[in-house]
């Protein structure tokens, strides 16, 4: 127990054969159970954690499980979740198995959970200047770029570092969301702070030790990743503005955002016909130029209104 309160440590695993023997061995004592949730890996991760199961020690508080087919690490956790609920636990962490979450970090993820003062906490690797010189640079700015998007969709502005999966969750918070729906893959973190936006949810952010270069394999393809999960966050803004603005309980920001969007359209739009004329005959037509001032302007002032908006009306969820 930590807190007087029962922990559950969801661990998502995908082919960590490597280093999943890491993360059972220096889980701290205070856990009371470990949920290992294998998303049908292909390598050896099944018998690494048969070989713990075996320990009559070790095996009193660890659990296997093992997903039929590789469905994500949003829904491997989901499923740790449901299972750490059914077992009576009141706070629920989650830790990769890559080991690049440092357990010394878990008393300050998990502490105000445990304490009532707020529904989710998670880790921030970027509040310190030593995560620019060990996380790898791109996916570093990568990150920073979907944290600032994630700021936008989410609602909660207070909270950086989107992406990392070190964090903790409050029984009622689980109970309260729809997991069913969470997105399956990389974008979980993503969508599970705008869910818990739209619930009302107090999230907070604290600082934790980035670990790297220990040996662990990124299955993430910024490439690839980053253009997926920005066209997941356009879609879960949009149904957070719905949720929590309209149907829930109607606030005129969701105007200003209109607006916003609008008039930025209809300055892309002008934009393009200035550069056509332009090509065509070498003068940009002055009404247009006018009008594409004044749309890019008013536009910005839209949005950031609507932004400033938002802030307030969430800066109680901290």
């Amino acid at each position: 127990m930590f807190e007087r309160k029962t922990i559950g440590i969801v661990v998502p695993a995908y082919n960590e054969e490597l280093l999943i023997g890491r993360v059972i061995e220096t889980m701290p004592d205070y856990v009371d159970r470990v949920y290992i949730v294998d998303d049908c890996s292909r390598d050896a991760t099944q018998e690494r954690v048969a070989a713990y199961l075996d320990d009559r020690r070790r095996k009193k508080r660890l659990v296997y499980i093992r997903m039929e087919t590789n469905k994500g690490v949003g829904k491997a956790i989901v499923r740790g979740y449901r299972q750490a609920i059914a077992d009576g636990m009141d706070v629920v962490a989650v830790m990769a198995g890559d080991a690049q979450m440092d357990p010394d970090d878990l008393p300050a993820i998990l502490g105000p959970v445990a304490r009532g003062e707020c529904d989710y906490t998670k880790g921030n690797r970027l509040f310190t200047g030593e995560a620019w010189e060990t996380i790898p640079r791109s996916r570093y700015l990568g990150n920073a770029t979907l944290s600032l998007l994630t700021k936008i969709a989410s609602g909660y502005w207070h909270v950086a570092d989107s992406q990392t999966g070190y964090t903790a969750i409050s029984r009622r918070a689980i109970e309260t969301m729809p997991l069913e729906k969470l997105y399956s893959r990389y974008g979980y973190p993503n969508h599970i702070l705008t869910m818990l936006n739209v619930f009302n949810l107090r999230v907070r952010d604290v600082p934790v030790k980035p670990v790297y270069n220990i040996g662990e394999k990124s299955g993430i393809r910024l490439h690839r990743v980053v253009p997926r999960i920005s066209w997941l966050l356009l879609k879960i803004f949009l149904w957070r503005m719905k949720e929590k603005y309209i149907i829930r309980d109607f606030h005129p920001l969701v105007f200003f955002y209109g607006f916003a969007f609008a008039l930025m359209g209809a300055t892309g739009l002008l934009g393009l016909r200035i550069l056509w004329r332009l090509w065509e005959t070498g003068n940009a037509p002055p009404i247009n130029t006018l009008a594409f001032m004044f749309t890019a302007i008013t536009g910005i002032q839209f949005l950031l209104f609507a932004m400033w908006f938002d802030m307030d009306s969430n800066k109680h969820l901290r």
